[in-house]
């Protein structure tokens, strides 16, 4: 997404908090260094020009545990997948208990309309409780979205679209328990929901694929085992995190099939200089699904470019583009600073996915995304910046990115 403006008034801005993290400014020892990259963000910029006199940044210690801080930011945008759209992206923050001892919870709202006449409204909180013996996750959404389908197997063409309608909602909740230093386990229940699906064109592999039914449902329950010491999700660097999911989705509970599903997934973020910062960053998704009957698991929740847990997943191409009963997915990016200041900055990615081809279930391609993108710091403590991408595809797939907070 192509971002035209982002903001609130400008005495919202100047109130919003800056949470430090463990290897800011402030820890630096050399004090030339310190001067020498002192870090700006988009609101320092902001009260520069405006003459906004701006608040001592808060200390988390400071912070009472209930105490809610609130963030918003509406924005006017472009991208592939929505065309143009209006967000109104919405971060509640708080502690629930010491901040020394328990990591700052947050739940974000960020409901989108498009012209394209889509409708997105997400839920996603990550709570961590006392000690941060337990973490509890939740994602809970609704769809109304007119788009594209590409049908399934990787050597579709752009040219072989169906438009396609339908309504989605997701409801899914996790609470994952401290096994040791940095290692989760839990489990939780999720429901996948599409209904009113209609399809227009002359492909109609949805309706070949499902003989024209006009709802699924997928509802199961989900164990997970993670790993994962980052000190900051938003901008991680120096870190590593893995992640595996089995969900089993059963007509006992009110699946539309039985069906399972695995996915696995490693993020490794190696710092190669701190100032000006220059980082490597590396990610593997993959799910695998299967069931008793070739179609067991329904269309819309097949594993699909851009439907990973936060939609990130394929720059360069559509949301959507490929689609299979298996994905293997695998992203290189270096981001790097592109003022000593930290307010700009850039990164250069490239992706490959492939997913088996219908119905002989084997993978066949390898598809290429790349692309350069341009960072700008929203907030220089929490280290989250507005990302902004343009990636190329195969066969002429090529498009604008936006995200809040790094892609991965």
């Amino acid at each position: 997404m192509v971002l035209f403006s982002i903001g609130c008034s400008l005495s919202a801005l100047a109130q919003l908090p800056h949470f430090p993290v463990s290897d800011s400014l402030t820890q630096v020892k050399n004090r030339d260094s310190v001067r020498r990259y002192k870090q700006e963000d988009a609101m320092d910029m902001i009260t520069k020009v405006v003459k906004v006199r701006e608040k001592e940044p808060v200390d988390s210690e400071s912070l009472k545990p209930g105490k809610i801080l609130v963030a918003v930011f509406p924005a006017i945008g472009y991208s592939l997948s929505n065309g143009v759209t209006f967000i109104l992206a919405t971060n509640f923050s708080f502690y629930t208990a010491k901040p020394d001892s328990t990591n700052l919870s947050v739940i974000t709202l960020n409901p989108l309309y498009s012209l394209k006449q889509q409708t997105i409204v997400p839920l996603i909180s990550s709570i961590w409780l006392k000690n941060n013996k337990i973490n509890l996750l939740g994602d809970y959404r609704f769809y109304q979205y007119p788009s594209l389908t590409y049908g399934l197997g990787g050597k579709r063409l752009l040219s072989q679209s169906d438009s396609v309608d339908y309504s989605y909602i997701k409801i899914s909740q996790e609470a994952l328990y401290r096994i040791m230093n940095n290692l989760y386990g839990g489990a939780g229940y999720s429901l996948d929901y599409h209904y009113n699906i209609q399809e227009f064109g002359d492909n109609r592999q949805y309706e070949r694929y499902t003989d024209g039914t006009t709802q699924t449902t997928s509802s199961g329950w989900v164990a997970r085992l993670k790993y994962d010491n980052r000190t900051n999700i938003n901008n991680p660097e120096n870190a590593f995190y893995a992640d595996v999911t089995y969900r089993d989705n059963m007509t006992l509970l009110g699946s539309t099939n039985d069906w399972q599903e695995i996915s696995v997934e490693f993020r490794k973020y190696i710092r190669l200089r701190q100032y000006p910062r220059n980082v490597l960053a590396f990610w593997s998704w993959n799910e695998f699904t299967y069931g008793p009957t070739r179609n067991s698991v329904p269309y819309f929740d097949l594993p699909s470019t851009g439907w990973d847990e936060y939609s990130n997943s394929g720059r360069g191409y559509i949301q959507g583009r490929f689609r299979g009963g298996d994905m293997v997915y695998l992203e290189g990016e270096d981001r790097f600073d592109i003022l000593n200041n930290g307010l700009l900055g850039g990164v250069v990615f490239c992706n490959g996915e492939s997913v088996p081809n219908y119905p002989s279930n084997r993978f066949s391609a390898i598809h290429v995304g790349k692309g350069i993108g341009l960072r700008i710091k929203l907030n220089k403590y929490s280290k989250t910046n507005l990302c902004l991408d343009y990636g190329w595809g195969d066969g002429g797939s090529q498009g604008f990115f936006f995200n809040v907070g790094e892609v991965f």
